[in-house]
């Protein structure tokens, strides 16, 4: 168990510090448009004022459903200097679900793209504005910083919604002392101060993206927000303003490299590459190690958790290194973060080597969902414990290993496998890009494993020659029965694998 906990960090007094030291410095990036510190925090304060004078009161929801842009970092701004709440709706929802949201959190106003405008249902009680409408509107708003009481600290400023892997999203409220950490570990921990350029490219809706969008901004350093996904694209942002640090799910990391060694290109420059969401395979962490020759970090977090709360090291990316077996840990927990691996039956701690539930508890994590009292009970415990839901285990040197999530544990035969260990194992075979190991029905063993896998381009190989590599390197009653072939694998927008779907098609 690791703990240390301390003081939160005033993310507004440290924005209006940059503005003061550095007015003239890039805050934000978006295409060709810069914008100042100064200029940052004279539109927060006019938004903030805007979103004031029209009637919203403190504790009153702002939806956003849009594409990634800087409005999104200036409206949480405002809101916390109004006492507002931000709420970013997924882009890639359907009008169905959009709907759900917005009846769930009932904000007051929606700003909302032209092109996801039509997505917004027409009876609401809220007002509506069009994206592009929005800041021109705003700027004629006084440029003093209002006068309503900024959130209070533990206060929710933002709610996200959970990306939905089991297709049951909820609210999940952060306030500015949740929030406090990511300017903690972008200082302490991530090598960020005023000469940084952050790139961020996963979507604004989701703490990979809205969090990750803080980390250099609360050091004074430059913050790139792009919506390019294509890896000639992306390459060519990286290469225009050189970020220093950047983020990117596993499965982005493998079309960059692919990309990289199939044109001949050379790799932009970064300094540190950070992946998470999903673990990368050792072929692919081989292939990106070269390709870039920077610093890799690995990052374990969840919505709940305000972003990163367990990160793997630099110094444990070597895979000829001393501990290679490290790389397929998530690393070891934050200086403010306890941990503890916890039988889920009787709430007991677990020897080291021993799978259980991972639980959390710090400072950063949230203090429940909107509206969701019973779902709040389950998941936080009365004295803080966050229960994740996630089967791993800690390694003598406090080291997490994630096997699974609990409820994705297969049983068959009486024996506990762990679809995560099977995952790992079939991402060593050449031909293989993606797989997700479900449990499926068997009449004789209750479930046995199955795998769905999608091919590296170019590759091929059978059923049978992956299930006869999995059976070299696994216990035959862990192996999968059968695989079924896909282009690809559907996941949600942070890039985590959506199993329920996958579940539909057996």
């Amino acid at each position: 168990m690791v703990s240390m906990q301390s003081e939160a960090v005033d993310l507004l007094g440290d924005l209006r510090g940059h503005a003061l030291a550095r007015p003239d410095s890039p805050c934000l990036i978006f295409g060709d448009d810069i914008i100042t510190f100064a200029d940052f925090t004279t539109r927060t304060d006019r938004v903030a004022a805007a979103l004031l004078g029209m009637g919203l009161k403190p504790g009153d929801r702002i939806a956003i459903l849009a594409l990634a842009s800087p409005l999104f970092f200036e409206l949480l701004f405002a809101c916390a200097e109004a006492g507002l709440i931000l709420v970013p709706i997924n882009s890639r929802l359907s009008p169905r679900e959009v709907g759900e949201v917005l009846r769930d959190a009932e904000p007051g106003l929606v700003i909302a793209a032209q092109a996801l405008i039509d997505m917004v249902p027409p009876a609401g009680a809220w007002r509506l504005f069009e994206e592009k409408a929005f800041l021109p509107w705003s700027a004629s708003a006084p440029s003093a910083a209002p006068s309503a009481a900024s959130s209070s600290p533990d206060a929710p400023v933002l709610i996200l919604y959970t990306s939905g892997t089991t297709g049951q999203p909820k609210g999940v409220k952060l306030s500015l002392e949740n929030l406090s950490y990511l300017s903690r570990m972008a200082q302490e921990v991530w090598e960020f101060d005023e000469d940084s350029t952050n790139l961020v490219s996963t979507p604004l809706f989701h703490i990979g993206g809205i969090g990750w969008g803080l980390l250099a901004l609360t050091q004074g350093g430059k913050t790139v927000v792009t919506r390019e996904s294509a890896p000639d694209a992306l390459i060519e942002v990286m290469r225009r303003h050189s970020p220093t640090h950047a983020f990117f799910v596993p499965t982005m990391i493998q079309r960059l490299v692919d990309h990289i060694e199939a044109t001949g290109v050379a790799a932009p420059s970064i300094d540190h590459l950070f992946y998470g969401a999903a673990p990368m395979g050792d072929a692919l962490l081989r292939q990106a190690l070269t390709a870039f020759g920077c610093k890799f970090h690995h990052v374990y977090g969840m919505t709940e958790t305000a972003g990163t709360v367990v990160t793997l090291d630099p110094s444990d990316h070597d895979p000829e290194g001393a501990n290679p077996r490290r790389l397929r840990s998530c690393g070891r927990a934050m200086p403010w973060v306890e941990m503890a691996i916890v039988d889920p039956a009787t709430g007991s701690t677990m020897e080291a080597g021993q799978v259980g539930e991972v639980r959390l508890r710090s400072a950063a994590i949230t203090k429940g969902y909107w509206r969701k009292d019973i779902e709040t009970a389950r998941a936080i415990a009365a004295d803080g414990w966050l229960c994740t839901g996630d089967a791993g285990e800690l390694d003598e040197d406090g080291y997490l290993y994630i096997r699974d999530r609990y409820k994705d544990m297969i049983v068959s035969g009486g024996e506990n496998i762990y679809p995560k260990e099977i995952e790992n194992v079939m991402l060593y075979h050449p031909a293989v890009a993606e797989v997700a190991v479900i449990g499926v029905p068997h009449e004789k063993w209750g479930e046995t494993p199955w795998a769905f896998v999608a091919l590296r381009p170019g590759e091929t190989t059978t059923a049978e020659g992956l299930l006869d590599f999995t059976r070299g390197q696994l216990a035959r009653y862990k192996c999968p029965s059968g695989v079924t072939f896909r282009d690809s694998l559907p996941r949600n927008a942070s890039g985590k694998l959506m199993k329920h779907i996958l579940r539909s098609e057996i």
